[in-house]
């Protein structure tokens, strides 16, 4: 796959992602979906921070908060994706869960969601980048509550196989050391429906996750789809390979990857590798 990134000033950002300290910071351009290029070697210290991103260009809106980096889409008004390093320090923390949203202040204000444009949908605000991973920082916390940071989620699925992966995701941190994560909705092609009071927010008919660990010698990855719907469903029977997350999706997920390395990785789908 090709490797397009723009990074420069990003990376500096990005770098703070596994390392607990980084500040908000935005980079504004038009929203959606073209992409950009870089290629980082495995194995220097540059692969603790960047490993998580997919591949993204200038023209979309990029937002680095502590914690993690997402990708805003103007048009949905939700992410595109979010994206963060979660390291086996981070799977733990004293931090109490925040009670409040937030309207993110790096998003334009025309597509600048609220917390009460979900109130009456009947679907939650439902996290990309969990809270559960960022309890090792008030600031991470408070960030990850930003609106930008959440889709509209049935609650069978929030509260159930979304919420179940998430914990799973801390368990293989642990025993990893390091987990590279990212994920986001899938919109169909058609119509989508809409909640929202002063801005239109699409309801993604999906979301996906994937999940790459470079322990060395162990080097693997996952990835996973939920339909957003009120099915009981099992992360164990959403497995898909992350290169057929990238055919749903369109993205280039972990491009940052050595080709030999991002091919021999990405065509396998092996749950019983992170257990």
């Amino acid at each position: 796959m090709s490797k397009y990134f723009l990074y420069i000033a990003l990376f500096v950002a990005s770098l703070q992602a596994c390392k607990q300290s980084a500040a908000s910071s935005a980079t504004a351009a038009p929203s959606d979906s073209s992409q950009a290029d870089t290629t980082v070697a495995v194995g220097t210290e540059q692969d603790a921070a960047i490993y998580e991103l997919p591949a993204y260009s200038d023209k979309q809106l990029i937002i680095r908060h502590t914690g993690f980096t997402l990708s805003y889409n103007q048009t949905h008004n939700t992410p595109n994706w979010s994206a963060w390093c979660l390291t086996a320090d981070h799977t733990d923390g004293t931090v109490e869960r925040s009670t409040k949203f937030w309207a993110d202040p790096s998003i334009p204000t025309p597509y600048r969601v609220d917390y009460y444009d979900y109130k009456g949908s009947g679907y939650d605000r439902g996290h990309m980048c969990p809270a559960g991973d960022m309890k090792w920082s008030e600031e991470a916390m408070h960030d990850c509550f930003y609106m930008s940071n959440m889709c509209p989620q049935t609650g069978s699925l929030n509260s159930g196989a979304w919420n179940k992966l998430e914990m799973k995701c801390r368990e293989w941190a642990k025993n990893e050391g390091k987990l590279y994560i990212v994920c986001g909705p899938v919109y169909d092609n058609r119509r989508h429906e809409q909640i929202g009071i002063d801005h239109a927010i699409d309801v993604p008919e999906g979301f996906f996750k994937a999940i790459l660990s470079l322990r060395p010698g162990h080097e693997k990855a996952i990835a996973f789809y939920f339909y957003n719907d009120e099915s009981r469903q099992s992360y164990k029977t959403a497995t898909l390979s992350v290169d057929e997350a990238e055919e749903l999706t369109g993205l280039d997920l972990f491009a940052a990857l050595e080709d030999k390395l991002e091919a021999k990785l990405e065509s396998t789908n092996n749950l019983a590798a992170f257990q």
